[in-house]
């Protein structure tokens, strides 16, 4: 064993006492970022290469400092972002939400798709639908200025059509054009602060994370922001907390204009997204 590699396991043990939940990936993505290799390749640096800084960034992570701050990426599906403070870290559960919405758009007999990304934040849903549904028409809002200073970073040079704004609001020129609607908005409610995780309670923006007392408020609002953007037919995807799988499809109702209101599990079997399709008339 090379001098990093007995340096990564000793960091590992450091993070796992610290509640770091991934201790030894984490200290691998911290060794690899701070010698400039991949993972793979951390028993290839010579013992006489080995930088201290490492110890630097690992007492970072070990005060629960994102792992994504420190490195100043993340990693969503095919996309490598550039985020920081000011702005939400994506999550490995979004990315089954956005895998259903992809194969839902997939099947519409529509040649040239649109669709609307609500709360877009670091843009990473708007960007893997651009990317992976080619012919589509992509429009995304966010509100926050702190975050946009990452939304326009990522989205250089990208076909998103991106917009400063109210979701509530957004997109009057789009009304009963969109096919799909997809948001992954703040929804944990105010009482549950201090079980949130370190992660996101201090380095998450509150705007991205809280949303009244049951976590629904902004969901509620959404709900009639998709009906008014899709055209009758089109779907809506909304991200939820796992602890409100039962909540949010009935905010769907047949009554305010809504078929086929589910639920679907992310690839924990979780409860994690629900949709639903606008009535025809």
């Amino acid at each position: 064993m090379n001098l990093l590699l007995a340096e990564v396991a000793q960091a590992t043990q450091r993070l796992a006492d610290a509640g770091v939940p991934s201790p030894r990936t984490d200290a691998e993505e911290l060794a690899a970022f701070v010698h400039g290799v991949k993972r793979g390749e951390l028993h290839s640096v010579k013992d006489a290469d080995f930088d201290a800084r490492y110890w630097e960034v690992i007492a970072r992570r070990e005060a629960r400092e994102p792992l994504q701050h420190i490195t100043g990426r993340a990693y969503f599906r095919y996309l490598e972002l550039q985020v920081g403070p000011g702005v939400f870290v994506p999550r490995p559960e979004t990315e089954s939400v956005v895998g259903w919405a992809i194969d839902a758009v997939r099947a519409m007999d529509v040649v040239e798709p649109c669709i609307v990304d609500l709360c877009t934040g670091s843009g990473a849903i708007a960007l893997a639908l651009a990317q992976e549904v080619p012919r589509s028409s992509v429009h995304a809002v966010e509100l926050s200025e702190d975050a946009l200073t990452w939304t326009r970073k990522n989205m250089e040079g990208s076909r998103v059509d991106l917009r400063q704004g109210d979701a509530l609001t957004a997109f009057p020129d789009l009304d009963g054009q969109v096919d799909l609607v997809i948001s992954n908005p703040p929804y944990i409610p105010l009482t549950e602060w201090e079980y949130v995780a370190p992660e996101a309670r201090d380095y998450d923006p509150d705007m991205a994370l809280f949303s009244g007392e049951d976590g629904l408020d902004l969901i509620r609002g959404l709900e009639r922001t998709a009906h008014r953007l899709l055209r009758p037919g089109g779907v809506v995807v909304i991200e939820h907390a796992d602890t409100q799988g039962g909540q949010v499809p009935w905010i769907f109702t047949e009554e305010r204009g809504w078929a086929d209101a589910a639920d679907h599990p992310d690839l924990n079997n979780r409860p994690r997204f629900a949709t639903a399709r606008r009535a025809l008339p």
